[in-house]
């Protein structure tokens, strides 16, 4: 008799450990299974539900100072890339153009390739044919007027830089004012009352100033390029009129 209470009492433990096991795993099931849809949202879904909270007043003035800078970011690279040439195979083939066919042939070679050096090799070429001090000025010259291509439409860039997290301040401003408006109309300080207002105002100033750093890894990415291209043009003069002088001789 005792061994079959001792049976039942056995039983009745496992049977209420495992009930006890089944909950938790169930609770945790249920847990996870709410949790999902929170920890599928990934960045750009949460970065786009955050910009549609900070309102399409400012928000929209701010996108469209990102739309406007990338459209110059994109449009400069993509000229500054094209103006890329190697110098020294231009170079190479002025020289040999000079050697064989005159200042002429090494025009030609300059009139068939792109890019602002062959655009000062053509100039300098061109005045050859009066003395080397026509040729070096005509080179100078248009070395500024191709350096004044190359930065064009770079000021919009700093403009837009500048403008965006301006703007996002100046939300900031305002939502700060109106959550103040409503204490003082209420009379009492509620942090449910001004959480919304502010909320909006720190997401203006969040987003102007995610805008001013993207614009700002592209313009120094154009700045260097246009450094790059301007040296490249200053040692090709140097060479041009080394090339001339001694095809003078």
């Amino acid at each position: 008799m005792k061994r079959l209470f001792s049976i039942l009492a056995m039983s009745g433990l496992f049977v209420a450990g495992t009930n006890t096991v089944s909950a938790k795993v169930t609770a945790a099931v249920m847990f996870m299974q709410d949790a999902a849809p929170e920890a599928e949202k990934g960045f750009t879904q949460v970065l786009k539900e955050k910009f549609i909270e900070g309102g399409a007043g400012f928000m929209g003035i701010v996108l469209l100072c990102l739309i406007l800078g990338l459209a110059v970011a994109i449009e400069r690279i993509i000229y500054l890339n094209m103006a890329s040439t190697s110098s020294a195979k231009l170079k190479q083939q002025v020289e040999d153009a000079l050697a064989s066919g005159g200042i002429e042939a090494a025009k030609e070679v300059c009139r068939n390739t792109k890019g602002p050096v062959a655009s000062i090799y053509y100039q300098g070429l061109d005045r050859a044919g009066e003395s080397i001090e026509s040729a070096e000025k005509a080179v100078i010259a248009y070395g500024g007027v191709q350096m004044g291509q190359l930065e064009k439409n770079v000021s919009w860039l700093t403009l837009f830089i500048a403008t965006a997290p301006m703007l996002g301040f100046m939300g900031t401003v305002i939502g700060m004012i109106q959550a103040f408006e409503k204490i003082s109309a209420v009379g009492n300080l509620s942090a449910s009352l001004i959480a919304g207002d502010i909320q909006v105002a720190l997401l203006t100033t969040v987003f102007g100033l995610i805008v001013a750093i993207i614009l700002q890894v592209f313009y120094n990415y154009i700045i260097a390029k246009i450094d790059s291209i301007v040296n490249d043009m200053e040692d090709s003069s140097i060479s041009l009129i080394d090339m001339l002088v001694d095809h003078k001789k």
